[in-house]
């Protein structure tokens, strides 16, 4: 049986480096409203508001077996606009509740794949963040979204466990990567001395839905260059 995946907010960043490694091993469909203007060749894009139960329960009739997904459609507001009502709600939709409708919309294609799934937390599941408190409050509710769903899915044969990126230079950190006074404090506690690179975390990824992680599940696995420790 042909490999399929399927990656939420797969057109950029993370996203995208995870389409990329995972298509090596087979077929790709990336899902979500963003995507860069170039994909490579053999990495298939459908437009999809991942909030919209409706719209993605047609999404998900299109796979019979799905052998891996990887929820990593997400956002952040800034300027203040996650202390109001409307940014909080619209960043919890998207950061966490997609998660819960894809991967329930996707469980029956996951069961008969056996497939596994992997969802994006963050170091800010673990840190307060002083500027955007709908986007740390959602990485965190991912945490205990992967550890539920992992107890729940488990006498299915389905794994669920997320990595938890750190300081990875894409669009969504660049704000402050390219501010110099922060991105010089941060460099500063980093102990690896470098950015992440959305391909440090799709390789921790793919580890986590192969077999080589055929008895792990449950987990949030940092790939922050131990700035968590630091």
């Amino acid at each position: 049986m042909t490999k399929v995946a399927i990656v939420t907010g797969g057109g950029t960043g993370i996203g995208r480096a995870c389409a990329e490694k995972l298509a090596a091993q087979g077929r790709v469909v990336c899902c979500g409203i963003d995507r860069d203007e170039y994909l490579p060749a053999g990495i298939e894009f459908q437009r999809l508001d991942v909030t919209d139960a409706g719209e993605v329960a047609r999404f998900a009739a299109e796979f019979p077996a799905l052998s891996a997904l990887v929820n990593c459609a997400g956002m952040i507001l800034h300027d203040g606009r996650e202390f109001e009502a409307d940014g909080f709600r619209r960043v919890m939709d998207v950061n966490v509740a997609s998660g819960l409708i894809v991967t329930m919309a996707l469980k029956p294609a996951l069961v008969a794949g056996k497939g596994a799934v992997v969802n994006i937390a963050s170091m800010w599941s673990f840190f307060g963040s002083s500027r955007n408190p709908g986007y740390a409050a959602s990485k965190g509710a991912v945490v205990q979204l992967t550890r539920s769903l992992a107890v729940a899915f488990a006498p299915d044969g389905i794994r669920v466990n997320a990595v938890a990126p750190g300081w990875i230079d894409t669009r969504l950190s660049a704000g402050a990567i390219r501010n110099e006074e922060r991105s010089t404090a941060i460099m500063a506690r980093l102990p690896l001395k470098r950015w992440g690179t959305p391909a440090d975390v799709a390789d921790v990824v793919d580890f986590l839905l192969s077999d080589a992680a055929r008895y792990v599940t449950g987990v949030i696995l940092p790939v922050d260059g131990g700035y968590g420790i630091a």
